[in-house]
């Protein structure tokens, strides 16, 4: 899912990416990893466009902004959607691969999707994974002709990776609104919120299920 439909007139021109995620973590739903990239040109427009971390904006503002992002001409955006089970199988498996690495391959993922395309990637900036150090170094060697900023708080340093923010956790908004359970039972409501364990809407349908299950539910 994104934007790789028609190549951009302006993919041979040096270009910036940022990538986030979204959904690390939950009780329920996907991780999204998204990216966000634009003619390194285009950096003090981006800036100028409202992004932040998308979670101190408000669902519809979100809305609002990856719908203008969509129909922006001078910014691509993928998005990368990792199932739980998927999550499941890779963390509980015998030869485990914890969630850091598996971040990291999402994150190399979406690089290489874009680099595929032909986008001139030449920064990539992302929140850090664990060691800052040794996930920059990491990437570096995995992809040495591009410059990598790794930092905490990096959706809220640079404006590419706010609108990577935007495009994760939308995209896992929209696919947890459609979510379908294997389990059902009678009445159960569809509003769950965040998927987070701190969500309010989240903590009370855990609990509904917790009870549901201690009087001889299946769920």
């Amino acid at each position: 899912m994104g934007s790789e439909a028609a190549l951009p007139k302006w993919a041979s021109n040096p270009c910036i990416m940022g990538i986030d995620e979204a959904g690390r973590g939950p009780v329920l739903g996907p991780m999204v990893y998204g990216c966000l990239y634009c003619p390194c040109s285009y950096r003090q427009t981006l800036a100028t466009l409202n992004f932040a971390d998308s979670k101190t904006l408000k669902e519809e503002k979100r809305e609002e902004l990856f719908e203008d992002l969509k129909v922006n001409d001078s910014v691509g955006w993928a998005v990368d959607i990792i199932d739980p089970r998927e999550l499941s199988a890779k963390m509980l498996n015998k030869n485990k691969i914890n969630l850091n690495e598996i971040s990291h391959d999402s994150a190399i993922g979406l690089i290489t999707r874009v680099l595929n395309i032909g986008i001139l990637l030449t920064e990539v900036y992302l929140d850090t994974v664990g060691d800052a150090e040794k996930y920059q170094a990491k990437l570096s060697q995995r992809f040495p002709s591009i410059k990598f900023v790794v930092s905490k708080k990096a959706d809220s340093l640079y404006p590419v990776v706010s609108g990577a923010s935007i495009v994760a956790k939308v995209t896992r908004d929209r696919t947890l609104r459609g979510w379908i359970f294997e389990e059902t039972a009678e009445n159960m409501h569809r509003n769950f919120g965040s998927g987070y364990p701190g969500g309010a809407r989240c903590l009370k349908l855990s609990i509904v299920c917790n009870n549901f299950q201690n009087f001889g539910g299946l769920f």
